[in-house]
């Protein structure tokens, strides 16, 4: 382990923001990185436990320990190595993942876990910037030719595992650059798309085909990809959103939250729009119904857009500011989340369910609220209105689309709509078609997209082969 009584001795120091006053004028990254002492020193308080929780957090499977001490001992390529060998993109999980590692860390019982997260940026960081990530091309070819469908997180992770053992790997993207929700949704300033470019980069000195504007069941038949591939794996994610069907749900103004960010992402990255009604924060009330994560880039966003006022509304009661740890420890808790967007400029209300949409001359000028019981049934004698020019509908993701390439491909779904495959074969109810990530699971976080996209490379690998040596 580590300095064997670091986390008696060291205090636990993590990433600091840039002021919020500076950080709202612009789109990059704001975080402030930890010195190469300071994140040793974090590294050192890992204590190395018998039974080490933070694994029942990490669904890649990390071995952070291991790389904790690495990093200790200043032997950072080593980490890398190791860090690499579970995770192929620990430079997005070090920006985005909500770390579940950390909640499970047994120093989490006295709410001073280790900076995992930070640690794992630290090290990808630095390996980019001494130059050890390198195209890792396969020796031999297997002469089988794999599709992959979307090139979000699941996708990418699944294509560099399958090109690295040695198959003609193709990535079919709808967008105009590759990265699903890491580049079309996840807003700039939490991680900028050089991160995304750099992996493109090296994937396809590994022998990956990209190609994009390929809408498959759209611009391009699915027939066309199963005849021309030994294997398929679809990793579209989980794009329908989930709607809010109320009275006055006509009027504009109303957009959903991922038809606004992706439109941002665009702006920053120097892409047109396209043919659809911009949608603008600026000058403008702005109310987020929705109090997850993509709620919170909502938030952030508008607010760098010159929004005059955002209010974030959510229909479950505010959460407790701490958890009962003898009651949820090692597993995620429930509790108050302040992210660095509501640090920026948000009003957040809870228990408040949204009962009409009113406006003028076809545009939303209004909801009309009424607070909510455990239950979530209106309490009488509560009912507010809240102004607001632009509303944005931020409740989650039900299943994928439909309409195109899985209504083509007649594949089955599972009870709540996603793609229907196991855990082990990944394989659907069509011959040599599989699927991973949102597709498969429903909405979740990055890391499961990128252990699912690794265990379905493992999965496809062995059906084109008869044998693996990927990692599950």
């Amino acid at each position: 382990m580590g300095k064997v009584t670091g986390f008696l001795e060291i205090d636990r120091r993590d990433r600091r923001y840039a002021p919020a006053g500076d950080r709202v004028r612009h789109y990059r990254e704001f975080v402030i990185p930890l010195s190469e002492e300071a994140t040793r020193d974090q590294a050192a308080r890992c204590m190395n436990c018998g039974i080490p929780y933070c694994h029942n957090g990490c669904p890649v499977n990390n071995q952070i320990p291991d790389w904790n001490d690495l990093v200790y001992r200043n032997d950072w390529e080593e980490a890398s190595r190791n860090l690499h060998s579970t995770n192929n993109f620990p430079e997005v999980t070090g920006r985005i993942c909500p770390a579940p590692c950390e909640a499970s860390c047994t120093l989490n019982l006295e709410d001073t876990p280790v900076t995992i997260k930070t640690i794992e940026c630290a090290i990808v960081d630095r390996a980019f910037q001494e130059g050890w990530l390198q195209p890792e091309p396969p020796e031999h070819k297997t002469g089988k030719k794999v599709a992959i469908v979307g090139s979000g997180p699941a996708g990418l992770a699944c294509a560099q595992q399958l090109a690295r053992a040695g198959h003609d790997v193709h990535v079919y993207e709808k967008n105009a650059k590759a990265g699903g929700l890491l580049r079309y949704g996840i807003p700039d300033f939490k991680m900028e798309k050089y991160h995304i470019d750099r992996r493109v980069k090296q994937m396809e000195a590994e022998g990956v085909t990209f190609h994009y504007g390929a809408h498959i069941g759209a611009t391009m038949p699915v027939e066309v990809l199963l005849e021309n591939h030994d294997a398929v794996v679809l990793a579209g994610g989980s794009e329908k959103g989930r709607d809010l069907p109320i009275p006055g749900r006509d009027l504009d103004g109303i957009h959903f939250a991922m038809d606004f960010l992706p439109q941002q992402n665009r702006r920053v990255g120097d892409e047109p729009i396209g043919n659809v009604q911009p949608i603008l924060a600026g000058g403008k009330h702005v109310v987020v119904i929705g109090g997850g994560d993509t709620g919170s880039d909502c938030i952030g966003t508008s607010v760098r857009q010159g929004a005059l006022s955002v209010t974030q509304l959510e229909i479950m009661a505010r959460p407790p500011e701490k958890e009962d740890k003898l009651l949820t420890w090692p597993n995620w808790p429930l509790k108050l989340r302040t992210s660095s967007s509501h640090e920026e400029g948000a009003d957040r209300d809870f228990a408040v369910m949204t009962q009409e949409f009113a406006g003028k001359n076809g545009r939303v000028q209004k909801l009309r609220c009424v607070r909510v019981d455990e239950k979530f049934k209106p309490i009488p004698g509560t009912e507010f209105d809240l102004r607001a020019d632009l509303v944005l509908l931020a409740m989650g993701f039900v299943h994928p689309v439909h309409e195109g390439m899985l209504k083509a491909l007649d594949v089955a779904l599972d009870p709540r709509g996603n793609v229907a495959a196991d855990t082990r074969a990944y394989q659907t109810s069509v011959p040599k078609v599989f699927t991973a990530g949102d597709m498969r699971r429903g909405q979740s976080l990055v890391v499961w997209a990128i252990r699912e996209g690794r265990q379905a490379a493992h999965a496809v690998d062995k059906f084109l082969m008869g044998t693996t040596t990927l990692p599950r």
